[in-house]
This record gives structure tokens, C-alpha cells and sequence, in this order.
């Protein structure tokens, strides 16, 4: 029997998408059936953020909505909230906070709270201009009376309560699915579609960390670009159909006002208007035409005012006016002032021709006026109806057009701008950063073959997969690491075969110069390790740092076997003499120190460019200098003497000290420290000095050593 198939990562992400809508949608009905004043509509949403990223979370909060439209009618305005809260619980979870102190999870309910029931107050005042549960309505009454608070504050107050119970729910079903769900499962699902190896948290964000050291980086600048290409194109659609809805309604409403003033006038024309001017409200027929007017009004709901005027020389007289919320009647006879809007047609008015609709913002209000002469048996066109379109209704509904279209949009906004990062995320600076990363961390182990191949075998487990340009610089820059690595390995190898030869030659010229030397026994050797633990000793107390650094160490180690090279140089009647020297021997014995200076400066000019020789000239013209400035041999003082002179100055001194001589035995060990405190300040550096005091547990160690050959 064959083994069930193991479903892919985007199987299981199909599938916990359609899983968290479905569960969104089954509790928003119960609550909404039931008239629970909850939502519980954002579990789904949190819980596939969590587990498999922001968008796959903003996919389901869309689909969520969508859905919930079908059985509440506002439910599509709220997905800017769910896409917020998307947002917020992605963050939470990528950093990790749920992990650490608990006050980040008393924040995260905080803030999803006050997004969820603050702006949720907002929409459903917006659109019902209350709130949408009676309990919440009757609540924030009661707590509007006893406080004398606005019952609107006290209603947002109880609704960021609600939904601080209904986000506390749902965050406790985000922590159970957290505690269940592997780590490692929802690495690989936030992962999926990136093209490559998902690499672990702490590298991913560690390369992601290269992309924030500069403000101008690709990432901000493409991610910038994005959002400003993708809000221009919805503004720019946004205006275009609501200017394009503007004048096609504008022209509606033109229309309309001028069918009621052309049908009015039709109507009012079997009325005597003389007779109504003449004897007001009393003339007959007055209030049937006044009916019939108001009946005519109500038929055309975007008219907001009509009523009938004679045209005067110099004013209009109101004839019937029909009363409306916003405005009085005028009365008969009522003189009124023509408006700056007509003008330009009182001619035309005058000698009772139809005239074009007339845009006036005015005190009337923003308005489109229709005039129509009424035509009696007499053939006086001195009276007229005029039909007020009100446009102020118009942009009162275009605001309201653009608050549905900016909360619809909001969150389908978010979404292909998530969306489009990702994928810039995905395809592009993620890639980028990542070979940066590996690049650098291949070039700060460049001295370690180890950490080299460690880095070239990351690079390549890396495999990048956009089936672009970048897979060709991915596969390139392997290539050429996998070269240098390579390279570096052979340069490594000769390397050190060569610091071998050197080391040897070193050490046979120092051995010649010692085998001259009957009295100094193994002194080279130990020098040169109380060289290594003074150097050592000074960089752990901090001294000198910016120049012991550990080619510095290693060059000045390696070159102390040649301090005493100058003595070559010295016969070996004075070099071997058993007893004390006479001043003239005592200063052909200095000169070994110029000889020394001479023999390694000829090396160095044979052996071009920057090498260990220096440090090891250094020593052997200046290891007799001393701090007050009366050494030799050129009485230098203080710091300018160079630094592995120095610590070669009290290496070379305690030696001597400690061991045998034809003209004196070794001192104690006591001694020679007592001798070397004494000329701290005064023949050698007093930090060189500290250094080998803190480091006498090594220097003991080198004694008995030699002590036991």
C-alpha cells in the first residue's frame, strides 16, 4: 500500500489561508446573527499572518471582507482595521516579541485594541452616524448622562472596551497557534516563493541589517518608488471617476431642473399670475397652483427650490415660492435683488427669452437655475419658474463617495504595497543584501583558510533561484569565491612555507651569533619569550592598542631572535672576555648595536617592500636605549624609542639578570624584579614594566623551563 503524499509548502499555504478566512467568516456570522457585540472576524487573519506571513494575512483579511459584505453590508469598509491589525502581528511575530517580556504582548492587545475599536468607532459613525450595536448606543447614553461627557466619546470608549474583550480572545488563539505550530514550519512557509534557501532568523536578519546602514539604500528607494507609483495611479483613477461622475451628475441635475421649470411653467401657465401678484394669497386659485408647484418639487428630488418670479427693470418679485427645511418662502410681491450670476442674461430675462441653466454660488448656496417663461393668453412673458438644482447635495455625496472609496481602497492599497515589496523583497534587495552579507563575511575571515571555505560552502548553500540577472551575478561571485579560495590556499601554503625559511634563517643567524657568545646560554630563546608575554600582557591591559595589532605581535616575536645580531661584528677576545670590560672594550661593545642597525637595514634593502626585518632592526640598534634618554646609542627617550625596543629593553635586561655569568652568578628572581621596579621610569617603559609584573605567572614559567635544561 503506497504512503499518503506529503503536501507541498504552497499546499499548506493555500490551505491555512482558505482555513483562517473560513474561520473569519463562520464567526463574524454567529456574532452578526446572534447581535453579539463582537467581531472576532480578525482570528484567521492574525493567526495567517503568524504563521505564514503579511501578505498571505492581507490576502485573507480582503477575502475575509468580501465575503462578510455578503450578510454586512458595511463589513468592506472595515478592512483598513483588518490590514492594520495584519500589519501589527506581523512585526509582532517577525521580531519575536511574543518571546520576551510580557509587557510586548500587553502592547501588541493595546494597540490592535485601539485600532480595532477606534477606528472602527470612526466607520461606523461615518457611515450610520452611530454606532452599530444598540448595546454599545445605550451604553454610551447612560455614560453620556451621569458624566456629561459627548455620548460620541463615551461610545468610542465602550467600543475600544468591546474590542479589547474580542482582540484579547483572538490574541489567545494567536499564542496557542504560535506554541503549536514549529518554528521551523513557519520559517519555511514565510520563506516560500523567495527564491532560495531560506536562511535561518538570525541571518536573515543580519543581511537585512546591510540594507539599513545607508538611508539611500535600494531597498527604501525602491520601496519608496512603489508606494508612490501605486498611490498616484489610485489618485489619479479616483479623481478621474469622480470628475467624470461629477459632470455626468452636474448634467443630470441641469437637466432635471430644466424639465421642472419647462413642465412648471407649462402648468402655471392656465393660472392667472397678474391676478396672484396682484392680490397675494387671497387671489384665486393662489393655493392650488402653490400645491401643484410643491407636487411638481417633490417629483424631482434633486430640485431644491422652485418657485415663480416676474421679471422686473430693475429687481424680480417672488409670485409662488415653495417653502423648503433650509429656506423660507418669499412673500408675494417680495422684491428680490438679482444675483451677480444672472447679469449677463437680465436682457434676455427682460424680454421673456429662454435662457441657458446658470451655475451661481451665491447666497442662496451653490445652485444650477433653469428659467422657463410661462406664456399666457395675454402673451405677457414677464413671469417665469425657476428650478433650483442644489449642487451642494452633490458634494455632499462626493465627499461621502471618497470616504467609501479611501476606506475600500485603503486596505486593497496595503495590500499590492505589501504585496510589491515583497516581491522587490523576494527578486531584488533581499538577493542583493544577502550576497553583500556573504561577500563581507567572506572578506572579514580572508586571513582564516577555515572560516573562508566555511563562508564559500554558506554562499553556495545560499542557491538563489530568480531566474534573472542576479542568478547570474549569484553564480558568478560562487564562482569567483570558490576561485579565490582556492588561490588564497596556494598563497597560504607558500606563505607559510616561506615565513618557515625565514624563521629558520632567523634563527641559524641568531645561533651564530650565540655560539660567539660562550656566557649568553639559550638567551636568544628566552628573550624571545618574554618578548611574546610582555606583547601579549601590554594588549590585555590596553596599552599601545592602536599598535600592537597582531601582524605587529607576530613580526616583533619572530624578529627578537636577532636583537644581538650586531655582535657578529665584536671580536671575540672582548665578545668572550671572563672578566670585567675596560671603558675602551665597553664601547667597542656598544657599537654592536650600530652594527646590528647596519647588518638589518642591508637585509631590508635586499628584501623590498614591508616586512618583519623592520621590527627586528628596531631592536637591535635601540634595545640599549633607555626612558630618561641615556642609553645608546643615540640617547633617544621616552616613546620615541621604538615600542618593540622597548619591551626588547626589559626582556633583554631581566635575562641577563636571571642567568649565569663568568663574572657574576644569576640573582634571585626577587632581585631581578626589584631591579627591573627600580628602573621603571628611568632606563625602561614603565607600562613594559607593569605588563611583565602582571604576566610573572608565564615569566616563571620560562625560567624553570630553562632552569631544568
Amino acid at each position: 500500500m503506497k504512503g499518503r503524499r506529503k503536501l507541498s509548502t504552497i499546499q499548506k499555504r493555500n490551505i491555512i489561508i482558505a482555513s483562517g478566512v473560513l474561520l473569519n467568516v463562520v464567526l463574524a456570522f454567529l456574532m452578526n446573527i446572534f447581535e453579539v457585540p463582537l467581531y472576532l472576524d480578525c482570528i484567521g487573519t492574525m493567526s495567517v499572518t503568524a504563521i505564514c506571513g503579511l501578505v498571505p494575512g492581507l490576502v485573507t483579511a480582503v477575502a475575509t471582507h468580501l465575503l462578510c459584505n455578503l450578510f454586512h453590508k458595511y463589513a468592506i469598509y472595515y478592512l483598513l482595521v483588518s490590514s492594520l491589525i495584519a500589519i501589527t502581528t506581523y512585526y509582532y511575530v517577525k521580531k519575536r516579541y511574543y518571546e520576551k517580556n510580557k509587557i510586548y504582548l500587553i502592547l501588541y492587545v493595546a494597540v490592535i485594541t485601539f485600532i480595532s475599536g477606534g477606528l472602527g468607532a470612526l466607520i461606523q459613525w461615518g457611515f450610520l452616524g452611530d454606532f452599530q450595536f444598540q448595546t454599545i448606543r445605550e451604553t454610551a447614553a447612560v455614560l453620556s448622562e451621569s458624566t456629561g461627557i459627548p455620548s460620541f466619546l463615551t461610545g468610542v470608549i465602550v467600543n475600544i472596551g468591546l474590542n479589547f474583550v474580542d482582540k484579547g480572545i483572538s490574541t489567545m488563539a494567536l499564542g496557542a497557534i504560535l506554541y503549536f505550530v514549529p518554528r521551523d514550519e513557519r520559517i519555511s512557509l514565510w520563506s516560500l516563493g523567495w527564491g532560495r534557501t531560506p536562511m535561518s532568523l538570525s541571518n536573515q536578519e543580519s543581511s537585512t541589517m546591510v540594507s539599513k546602514k545607508g538611508k539611500q539604500s535600494i531597498r527604501v528607494r525602491t520601496i519608496a518608488l512603489l508606494i508612490v507609483a501605486v498611490v498616484s495611479v489610485v489618485v489619479c483613477m479616483t479623481w478621474i471617476s469622480e470628475k467624470q461622475y461629477f459632470d455626468s451628475e452636474k448634467k443630470e441635475y441641469t437637466q432635471s431642473a430644466v424639465h421642472a421649470a419647462d413642465f412648471a411653467a407649462k402648468m402655471m401657465s392656465q393660472y392667472d399670475m397678474t391676478s396672484f401678484l396682484q392680490y397675494g394669497t387671497e387671489a384665486k386659485d393662489y393655493d392650488e397652483a402653490l400645491e401643484m408647484l410643491a407636487d411638481i418639487r417633490e417629483s424631482v428630488p434633486c430640485v431644491e427650490y422652485l418657485y415663480v418670479v416676474r421679471i422686473g427693470s430693475d429687481a424680480c418679485y417672488a409670485v409662488l415660492n415653495v417653502e423648503t427645511e433650509n429656506m423660507d418662502a418669499y412673500a408675494v410681491g417680495e422684491r428680490i435683488e438679482f444675483e451677480e450670476a444672472f447679469e449677463g442674461h437680465l436682457d434676455e430675462l427682460r424680454n421673456g427669452e429662454t435662457i441657458d441653466p446658470i451655475e451661481s454660488n451665491d447666497v442662496s448656496g451653490w445652485l444650477i437655475t433653469a428659467y422657463s417663461p410661462i406664456t399666457n393668453q395675454k402673451g405677457d412673458a414677464s413671469f417665469y419658474v425657476g428650478a433650483d438644482a442644489s449642487l451642494a447635495n452633490l458634494t455632499t455625496y462626493m465627499l461621502q463617495f471618497y470616504y467609501r472609496v479611501i476606506m475600500i481602497f485603503s486596505g486593497f492599497l496595503i495590500l499590492i504595497i505589501s504585496f510589491g515589496i515583497t516581491f522587490t523583497e523576494m527578486y531584488m534587495t533581499a538577493p542583493i543584501n544577502a550576497l553583500v552579507y556573504w561577500a563581507g563575511s567572506f572578506m572579514k575571515n580572508k586571513e582564516d583558510q577555515n572560516a573562508l571555505d566555511e563562508s564559500v560552502k554558506k554562499l553556495r548553500s545560499y542557491d538563489i533561484r530568480t531566474n534573472d540577472e542576479i542568478e547570474d551575478l549569484y553564480k558568478a561571485i560562487c564562482d569567483m569565491a570558490v576561485t579565490t579560495v582556492n588561490q588564497v590556499r596556494d598563497i597560504n601554503y607558500f606563505a607559510n612555507s616561506t615565513a618557515k625559511m625565514q624563521n629558520g634563517l632567523i634563527i641559524t643567524m641568531a645561533d651564530m651569533v650565540e655560539n660567539r657568545d660562550s656566557d649568553t646560554g639559550a638567551h636568544i630563546q628566552k628573550t624571545a619569550e618574554y618578548v611574546k608575554i610582555i606583547s601579549e600582557s601590554l594588549k590585555k591591559n590596553g596599552y599601545y592598542l592602536e599598535k600592537l595589532t597582531p601582524k605587529y605581535m607576530s613580526d616583533v616575536v619572530m624578529s627578537a631572535p636577532l636583537h644581538d645580531v650586531g655582535k657578529i661584528n665584536i671580536s671575540d677576545t672582548i665578545l668572550n672576555k671572563p672578566g670585567k670590560l675596560t671603558e675602551e672594550e665597553y664601547e667597542i661593545m656598544k657599537l654592536h648595536t650600530v652594527y646590528g642597525k647596519e647588518i638589518m637595514e642591508k637585509a631590508i634593502t635586499t628584501v623590498k617592500g614591508e616586512n618583519y626585518l623592520k621590527e627586528a632592526r628596531n631592536m637591535a640598534a635601540y634595545h640599549h636605549e633607555r626612558w630618561d634618554g641615556k642609553g645608546y646609542p643615540e640617547g633617544l627617550h621616552g616613546e620615541v624609542i621604538p615600542l618593540s625596543a622597548r619591551i626588547m629593553a626589559v626582556a633583554d635586561v631581566f635575562d641577563a639578570l636571571t642567568s649565569p655569568r663568568v663574572y657574576k652568578p644569576a640573582f634571585p628572581l626577587e632581585k631581578a624584579l626589584q631591579i627591573l621596579e627600580e628602573g621603571s621610569g628611568t632606563q625602561f617603559d614603565p607600562k613594559c614594566v607593569n605588563a611583565f609584573m602582571d604576566a610573572l605567572p608565564e615569566v616563571k614559567q620560562v625560567l624553570r623551563k630553562y632552569q631544568n635544561m
